[in-house]
């Protein structure tokens, strides 16, 4: 078991979420759900956690309630390091599907959850010891939704798109 487990907190669709996200991620599953004790409306069993599996990370995802005051916000959000543009596209139309895209490569799933589509090459890029090209690469991603990684590489080569 991990030290350190997110714990996402949904007003009722935590099974629809973990069932969405375990369907975009390869090697991911739903591993445990718990039912709140009695019935529910209608005489059913009320889904109360699902815990699951997104390539390794266990994420557990509650059904809390009406909780206006527990909104989700980008200042809490999950980071996707994609190996190639095809995984970026992939991810960023699936994840992305009736939700917002943001800037910089966020986006807002349709459960209101916040994801950060980027291309694992970028940290290197803004790592770069010569701040120009970092900086020409921050440029770039800030005026674009979805990350590209050609535009991207451009920027740090200083090569006019």
């Amino acid at each position: 078991m991990r030290k350190i487990t997110p714990f996402l907190w949904f007003q009722d669709q935590a099974e629809q979420a973990a069932t969405f996200y375990t369907s975009t991620f390869e090697r991911s599953r739903v591993v445990d759900v718990i039912y709140y004790p009695g019935l529910g409306p209608g005489g059913k069993r009320r889904v109360m956690s699902v815990t699951f599996e997104l390539d390794g990370q266990t994420v557990i995802a509650l059904n809390g309630g009406p909780s206006p005051q527990y909104p989700f916000s980008p200042a809490m959000s999950c980071s996707i390091h994609c190996r190639t543009q095809e995984e970026v596209d992939a991810l960023w139309n699936k994840l992305g599907e009736d939700g917002e895209q943001l800037q910089c490569g966020w986006l807002r799933d349709r459960f209101g959850v916040t994801w950060h589509v980027v291309p694992a090459m970028v940290d290197e890029m803004l790592r770069d010891d010569d701040r120009e090209r970092a900086e020409r690469v921050m440029h770039a991603m800030t005026r674009m939704c979805k990350l590209e990684i050609d535009e991207l590489r451009r920027a740090y080569e200083g090569v006019a798109g």
